[in-house]
């Protein structure tokens, strides 16, 4: 039985991967049936290939970009990380409204992922953060009020 210690080992690995770009080994630290889901793009990612689809979008909106690790908490079955990643916006990034060009701004973004993980793999996850604040830092104005403050 793996220990939560062994599932923070993981999923620490499996940044290190992503940020080295080896994809290899990235993609033997998910299962086969891997489900992730980009929260704030209402997008889900099935299995290793739609997980590589989720990694090819941000590496190659942003080739540069990296993450870092400012807090891990594992359990039994989860573990949650949060995140800062960092790129410049030099190729096109899928979202929820189609493309964005490069904007060849710098990218600075808290994020949080939160990893199920079972027998030694990580097995489905989520990503949350603000995409209006990516979209600010890519200088791209947001389509829609849903961030808007409402009048009482």
């Amino acid at each position: 039985m793996l220990t939560a210690q062994d599932h923070a080992a993981l999923v620490r690995a499996h940044y290190d991967a992503f940020n080295l770009r080896d994809w290899d080994k990235a993609l033997a630290m998910v299962s086969d049936e891997v489900q992730w889901t980009n929260v704030p793009f209402d997008m889900t990612h099935d299995g290793k290939k739609g997980f590589r689809q989720y990694l090819d979008n941000w590496t190659t909106a942003m080739p540069d970009c990296k993450v870092e690790i400012v807090n891990l908490i594992a359990g039994e079955a989860w573990v949650a990380v949060e995140c800062i990643g960092r790129g410049t916006h030099t190729g096109p990034l899928v979202g929820p409204n189609g493309t964005t060009d490069p904007s060849y701004k710098k990218v600075e973004l808290k994020f949080c992922d939160v990893h199920r993980v079972a027998d030694g793999l990580i097995t489905q996850g989520r990503s949350y953060f603000d995409g209006t604040t990516l979209m600010r830092q890519l200088g791209v104005s947001p389509t829609t009020a849903s961030n808007a403050v409402p009048t009482r």
